[in-house]
């Protein structure tokens, strides 16, 4: 059976998927079918830590749905700007995991990960699906994977008018 680890951009699925739908993404149903007849060998979300209640039961939801939570804290400067990017931290976990698997499903559409899924695809061997908003993803990121899949139907849900 094929082997598969995913990889969730919290931050960037939140803002993309809003800005082209005005919808959530649903991650559960995202995990079904980017793991449907292979196996799973590891799911990992990426997330900033702002401290809130709300945060909290969102990132509890994640775990619900068997992905491991990794936290990076919210960093807000002086200047006003905000930084909470794991870059960086999402492409070694794609290189450390790519031994154990055939195919790896990034969730994003962030094209600072471009150069670590071409060098997957084209040294390594490895099938990279890129999963995102279809307006809102680097089309060099799209053209370096094996496949690109638009975020739509199912994976959408609606934002509740009120939380």
């Amino acid at each position: 059976m094929e082997r598969v680890a995913v990889f969730a951009d919290v931050q960037n699925l939140y803002y993309t998927v809003k800005e082209q739908h005005n919808s959530h993404f649903d991650y559960g149903a995202f995990l079904r079918e980017a793991t449907a007849g292979r196996q799973l060998v590891k799911a990992l979300a990426y997330a900033t830590d702002k401290g809130d209640e709300r945060q909290r039961r969102f990132q509890q939801i994640l775990k619900g749905l068997g992905f491991d939570v990794r936290l990076q804290p919210f960093v807000q400067r002086a200047d006003g700007s905000t930084k909470g990017d794991w870059d960086v931290g999402i492409a070694v976990d794609m290189l450390d995991l790519a031994p154990r698997v055939e195919t790896v499903v990034l969730a994003s559409g962030d094209g600072d990960y471009a150069p670590v899924v071409g060098k997957m695809v084209d040294e390594l061997g490895i099938v990279v699906e890129v999963y995102g908003a279809q307006d809102l993803t680097a089309g060099l990121l799209a053209r370096r994977a094996t496949r690109f899949v638009p975020i739509q139907g199912q994976m959408l849900l609606p934002i509740p008018t009120s939380w």
